[in-house]
């Protein structure tokens, strides 16, 4: 029997267009974190302090772009730049008490919206269906060639 692949596309495609229609409408919050913001924070939080070739490595994304990214979080004072004492001149992207505060904002907030959509959903199908999504993110992760640290 062939594997109904087709079926896991067409729920992720609806699950991105879901998120695509909730955030505009909840960015009326101006402390609300942008997507690249959030991910970033989440990534250095977990790894610790990261150089711009360090975070280039684990996304696999052009130096350019995290500097725009990272520049940004700096305007914001999400993030702070300290000396890498490993690497000289080198700089590394640490999380400030304002960074963590609105990313621990910001998670509670999609965890909020989480529990109100699987609000009818028992503990134990909650906990398969987070297994289900570990599992199929540290498959892509492996075929990437980029784990991504968890708690």
């Amino acid at each position: 029997m062939d594997k109904p692949t087709h079926l896991i596309e067409y729920e992720t495609m609806l699950l991105g267009r879901h998120q695509q229609l909730t955030a505009p409408r909840l960015l009326d919050d101006g402390d609300r974190l942008d997507r690249s913001a959030y991910i970033l924070l989440s990534r250095i939080r977990m790894a610790g302090p990261m150089s711009i070739g360090q975070l280039s490595e684990a996304f696999g994304l052009d130096p350019s772009t995290l500097n725009r990214q990272t520049s940004a979080m700096l305007r914001h004072g999400l993030v702070e730049r300290i000396a890498d004492p490993e690497a000289g001149l080198a700089r590394k992207f640490r999380i400030t008490e304002e960074g963590e505060r609105r990313l621990d904002r910001e998670r509670r907030r999609n965890i909020d919206g989480v529990d109100r959509v699987m609000a009818d959903w028992s503990p134990e199908d909650v906990a398969a269906f987070a297994a289900f999504l570990k599992r199929f993110n540290t498959d892509i992760e492996r075929l990437a060639g980029r784990p991504w640290p968890r708690p």
